[in-house]
This record gives C-alpha cells, structure tokens and sequence, in this order.
C-alpha cells in the first residue's frame, strides 16, 4: 500500500499571518476575548505607555498567557517558556513574542493584587451575562500543600536551639577566620561564603521568632503557611475556601486562610461574594465543617436561609434513644427534663466557651435510676452541654432536616466540590507555587477563573458564541 511521507524541506510551514495559525472557533480566542471584555483599570493594573526605560512585555498579553496556561495545568514558568516557542495557541495568543521563564515568573511575583482581583470581575461579568444568579450559595474548602517542606516547620524551642546552633558555629568561623594567613586566600573566601550565609539564617531566624504568638510551629520557607492534616497525611499548608452558585456551579469568590479547619468561615466567605456580586443572597449552604453557631448566627439574624447541619441535627446511627434529643428544655426553669422524668440543672458554663453544663443536683439520684447504664455510664450521672445560642441552633436543625433544607442539601457536593476535584485532579494543581498567603490567593483566583471560563465555554456552546456575547456588553 502507499504511504505518507513529510518533509522537513517544504517552502511553507505556517502560515504567512500569524492571526492564521488558529482556527475561529479554537478555544484560545475565548481566553483572548474573555481578558479583552474585563475593565484592566478594575484589577488595579497599570497601564503606562509613556513610562522611560527599556520597554516591557505587555501586562494584558502577559495576564492572558497566565490564566490560558492555567487553564490546561501548566503553571510552570519554563513550560510557558516551552510553549511560546513550540505551541501555536501560545505563539497567537502572545502575538509572536516569546518572554523567558525568569520574566513570567516575576510578573506573577509582583501582580499578586491583580490575580486575585481577577475572579470577582470573571464572576461579575458572568453575572451581566446571566450564568450567576446570586440567589443560593455553596461554600466549601479544601487543604492545598503549600511550596514548603514540613521539616522547615519548628516551634519557638525548636528554633531557638537552631538559632543557638547557628551563633556557634558564627563563632567557630570567626575564629578560624583569624588564624588563616592571609596568603590562603581561597580557604578564606570559602569559609567567608559560609559565615554570610550563617549570619544571613540568623536573621532569618530572628524574624521568625519575632513573628511567634500563639502559633505552634512556623515554617522558615512559608511563615504564613501552617501544618494540617488531609488524606494524604500532614503536610505545610493552607486552608482554600469557595462560594459556588447553585444556577451553573460557577464560582463567585474564593479566599486562602491558615487556619485547620472550616469554622467562623461561614459568614465572612459569603459577605465577600456578595459584594462582588452587590446583591444578597436568598440561601447559604456547606456541610458541617461550618457549624459555628455563633457565627451562623450572623446570616441568619439577617433573613438569609442558612442550610447547615449542627452538631447533633441528626440522630446518629446506633442511638439508643437517650441522646440530647430525649431530653425536653424547659425555658422557664431553665432546666431539661430527662426521660425519667428528672430534672438537670445548669451547673457551670465551660470557660472559654459558649456552653453551658447541666447536670442533676443529687448524683445518686441518676446512678439509682432504671435507665443507668444506657443513659449514661459516668458517676456524676447524665450531663447535657447546651449552647448559649440554642435556640438559633434549633432553628437551622429544622431548616436543615426540613424538605426544602434536604434538596438544597443533596445539591451541595455537585455543585460546590466539582471545582476542588477540577483544580486538584485535572489540572494538577494540588499545591501552589508562590509562597505567602498573598500568593496562595493570586493562584486560587486563576484557579477558579479558569474553571468559571471552561464552564462558559460548555454553557454557551460554542467559542463563536462565547466571543458574541462578550463582545455584546
């Protein structure tokens, strides 16, 4: 049979236009008209044509090349490089021009305010274009590994011993400095190189030490990062938070913290995404990650519909029917009446908290009572802890076992933890490559401005219609 054959000879390889090496419908001009229908002045971007000096990249073009490489899971410097040269989307995208790996990476250094801005204009003009209704919002988090290795983490001991270690061997190399003749220049500029870099860890170290409050452990690579645990074990990390909305799952705002864990979140997450969108919300859903009641408190004083389960919403499997909820509140006596009958008084309120202990009066009372063994095991007898907002807690456990609460509810995992799945197993983004709390934002905002453009893309249809409407507002 035939066969074909190439040639690396041919007198045309591309063609003679570079606005050619795409086709109209490639996926590249979405990114291209999505960057161009964002108001630049808006993500505190500067525009100067008139600046002296050698002239810079582009900031536009250098903005479109970052959120297009993340889009596909490349956020290496030097694989952007590669592409720029060798991948034609690249290479039409930059209009020909090729900026190295050491100019892509400082651009991404030093326009940190302008990543994270990103997102809430890509969640406005979602909203102008109808795929955001604001009405109900999910919220979640995620642990993502920061760029720093756990063994960099110490407590204020531990690096105080180092820094010990440190002032040492400064000394160590002071005196042996001296005793060199001065003719044995290359031990000497040697053992110089080390002293700097000694001295240059002590101050290091001095500044973390300064930065010590109640923190366990800081890490030297990453202070603002912190260690906790995930699936994968416990690594320097931060804690990643999204608010998706329900109409299309597309994301309105997302925020990196260091804390371990979700609580008191609720609140401020949801706050921040409709101040992007300027308009309130209806609903606000997560899981029980974010049973703050106090802070749950917030949105629901203010009529929102907050769909979070609490502890003890449910009754638990295995329950033998002597849970929190067999016991009846009396409001007016401020006791609970216990399914035989007895009453548990308050007996203290748990220093630095917000609940409060009830117990029985005569202790042996409740090791005397039919149900002992089944309802409790402890000598003191039977204990009830209840929250000094209660009575909110109550109302968002109706809410939430209630019909509607329980559609809203069994929405929540499609909508709001497809995009972590997305970021984390399609794109490779597990761990972020700037280092500081700053950082981690600015690439979570392109993380989450490339799965909002990837779903206008499937919602819209097509990259020609995609372009038509953005060119329509």
């Amino acid at each position: 049979m035939a066969y074909r054959y190439g040639t690396r000879h041919q007198i045309t390889l591309l063609p003679d236009s570079i606005e050619e090496y795409v086709s109209d419908d490639d996926p590249v001009r979405a990114y291209d008209a999505f960057i161009e229908s964002i108001e630049i002045a808006s993500l505190g971007l500067t525009l100067d044509e008139t600046a002296v000096g050698n002239s810079a990249y582009d900031p536009v073009m250098m903005l479109k090349i970052l959120v297009y490489s993340y889009s596909y899971g490349w956020r290496s410097s030097r694989k952007i490089e590669r592409a720029l040269y060798h991948n034609l989307s690249f290479i039409w995208l930059a209009g020909g021009l090729k900026p190295d790996h050491k100019t892509l990476s400082r651009f991404r250094k030093e326009h940190k305010e302008v990543l994270k801005n990103l997102l809430a204009q890509c969640a406005r003009l979602c909203y102008k274009l109808g795929l955001i209704e604001g009405n109900t919002l999910f919220v979640d988090g995620s642990k993502f590994r920061a760029n720093a290795s756990t063994k960099r983490s110490h407590s204020k001991q531990g690096w105080q011993k180092i820094s010990a270690r440190v002032d040492k061997r400064i000394a160590e190399l002071l005196k042996e400095c001296e005793a060199i003749d001065d003719r044995e220049s290359g031990s000497f500029v040697k053992m110089n190189k080390e002293l700097q870099t000694q001295q240059g860890l002590k101050t290091k170290i001095a500044h973390l030490l300064e930065e010590f409050k109640d923190e366990d452990k800081i890490n030297s690579s990453d202070p603002d990062s912190r260690i906790m645990r995930g699936r994968q074990g416990s690594h320097s990390s931060y804690n990643s938070q999204i608010v998706v909305d329900e109409q299309h799952g597309l994301i309105v705002h997302s925020d990196v913290n260091s804390q371990a864990n979700d609580l008191n979140q609720m609140y401020e997450q949801i706050s921040q995404s409709e101040a992007t969108l300027g308009q309130r919300c209806e609903t606000a859903c997560a899981d029980a990650g974010y049973s703050s009641v106090d802070d749950l408190k917030k949105l629901a004083d203010t009529g929102r519909t907050v769909v979070v389960p609490t502890a003890g919403s449910l009754v638990k499997e295995g329950d033998n029917g002597f849970g929190k909820h067999a016991f009846e509140y009396n409001e007016d006596t401020d006791t609970y009446i216990c399914p035989a009958g007895r009453s548990l008084y308050r007996s203290y309120v748990k220093k630095g908290t917000n609940k409060i202990v009830y117990r029985m009066k005569d202790a042996s009372a409740c090791r005397k009572c039919c149900f002992y063994g089944l309802c409790t095991n402890a000598k003191r007898g039977r204990t009830i802890v209840r929250l000094k907002n209660e009575q909110v807690k109550d109302k968002l456990d109706i809410i939430y076992n209630s019909e509607a609460g329980q559609t809203i509810y069994s929405r929540r995992k499609s909508k709001v933890e497809l995009p972590f799945g997305h970021m984390k197993r399609t794109l490779g983004a597990g761990q972020f490559l700037l280092r500081g709390i700053d950082g981690a934002k600015a690439e979570l905002s392109l993380l989450s401005c490339s799965f909002n453009i990837s779903r206008m893309l499937t919602l819209l249809g097509s990259v020609t219609a995609m372009r038509r409407r953005l060119q329509a507002i």
